[in-house]
């Protein structure tokens, strides 16, 4: 299995994200919280999106490696 861009860009969205809300609870920052659960929610969502993209390509790969 490859990995294409939203994955990995997804992942480091969802990183900084995580990085981001903890910065802002430990500032005692919501609005920085909020930013980072934001951003962490976005990461996760294109990064699922990345992994389902990935998983219909190689199903399509799978299936004309079947059907010649």
């Amino acid at each position: 299995m490859g990995i294409n861009k939203d994955q990995v860009e997804g992942r480091v969205k969802e990183a900084a994200g995580k990085v981001q809300q903890a910065t802002g609870k430990a500032m005692g920052s919501g609005t920085q919280q909020a930013k980072g659960m934001a951003r962490k929610v976005t990461g996760a969502a294109q990064a699922a999106y990345g992994d389902v993209k990935e998983d219909v390509k190689e199903d399509v790969k799978d299936d004309q490696h079947k059907h010649g």
